[in-house]
């Protein structure tokens, strides 16, 4: 029922024969663990299986995965187009690391498509995106973007992460890779930091992994691939009762008078929920939301809460909760957080497996104690 954990750094070869063979490809034995595992090769090929590719590279985290994806489909003088929204990391790998070797980036909102045609020139090769985005669960047309990029011979690159492979799979939609954070609802548990990258090409696969993932050795340990293939075996599981929780707090938030607006897109009313019902098969568990009354009234709401706990990560079993632009994204210009659509009153939270009623409990006692 349990996989073994080859918990070894190095393999051993019958010979120098076969050591040859093994070398050269001949082989599909084991060398050494920086380059390929049992225990993480299962791990590998159970993602690849999930999000309806052919091959994945399994990273030591989720930027890993992310920085080496993006250094592999880009040379200098080219350019990739992000959407306006990232994960404050990978924003910072954007608009810092990849000028450095003159590669080149445009920020987008993605989900305006003439904007994304308007920008593309022949210097243009990649296009990355997270949807739901984070933090303001902006949803980005997948097969829309991806037929846009093909016709201009354009490679895409998707972040399923706030999705998981449970609600969502870009590749089915036209995306070249799909990469993870698998620390988030992968594990599910809040004990792990790793990263996947799937994809339908083979061959890219193999690249990404012996030239990047090994060569830069950001590799996942045995023990943790263990632990992510635990938690794949309750992933469909948790993730309904994350959704299930999502909506009964964001159905609380959006009727409460202290709250400006909901941004989740499993509300009608949300601006992307009718693109996510089309592209997705639930709307997860991430929910932002702007408190009234500025960054003090958020802070002490924040500072309020008793059962969930103020934490960056999302995915776990318990409620996490954090201001995104004095945490996650404050690397984001100050002066720009507004027209990337951060505001200091954000609020993100991550609905945990606890009951709905004890969550939402807690988040109006909370909300209570601002004016106090």
């Amino acid at each position: 029922l349990n996989p073994p954990i080859f918990q070894t750094s190095t393999f051993v070869f019958d010979s120098i024969e076969h050591a040859n063979k093994v070398m050269s490809f001949e082989s599909d034995d084991y060398v050494y663990t920086r380059g390929n595992n049992p225990t993480l090769r299962l791990f590998e090929d159970k993602m690849a299986v999930l999000e309806q590719g052919v091959a994945a590279v399994a990273f030591a985290s989720g930027m890993a995965a992310i920085s080496s994806t993006i250094f592999s489909l880009l040379k200098p003088d080219e350019t990739v187009i992000v959407h306006k929204t990232l994960y404050g990391s990978s924003y910072s790998v954007v608009t810092e690391l990849l000028p450095r070797y003159n590669m080149k980036y445009k920020i987008v909102d993605l989900t305006d498509l003439k904007s994304l045609q308007e920008s593309i020139d022949e210097n243009v090769k990649l296009i990355f995106f997270e949807t739901p985005s984070n933090p303001d669960l902006s949803i980005i047309d997948i097969k829309a973007v991806s037929k846009i990029a093909k016709e201009n011979g354009i490679k895409v690159v998707v972040d399923n992460t706030f999705a998981s492979p449970y609600f969502q799979n870009p590749l089915t939609l036209g995306v070249d890779v799909v990469v993870h954070s698998a620390t988030k609802y992968i594990c599910g548990h809040g004990d792990v930091v790793g990263g996947v990258a799937i994809s339908k090409d083979e061959d890219y696969i193999m690249s990404l992994k012996f030239n990047y993932m090994c060569e830069f050795g950001g590799v996942m340990s045995p023990f943790n691939a263990w632990l992510l293939l635990r938690g794949l075996k309750t992933l469909g599981v948790r993730m309904r009762q994350h959704e299930k929780n999502a909506k009964e707090v964001a159905n609380f938030l959006n009727n409460h008078d202290k709250i400006l607006s909901v941004m989740y897109p499993g509300l009608p009313g949300f601006k992307g929920h009718f693109i996510a019902k089309e592209q997705m098969t639930g709307f997860g568990a991430m929910i932002s939301f702007e408190v009234k009354g500025g960054l003090e009234a958020a802070s002490k709401f924040v500072d309020s809460l008793k059962l969930a706990q103020i934490a960056v990560s999302l995915g776990d079993c318990e409620t996490l909760v954090q201001l995104p632009a004095a945490i996650t994204h404050r690397g984001y210009p100050r002066e720009r957080l507004a027209e990337f659509g951060l505001t200091e009153s954000m609020v993100r939270i991550s609905v945990g497996l606890e009951d709905y009623r004890d969550i939402i409990e807690d988040l109006e006692q909370a909300l209570d104690s601002i004016d106090n």
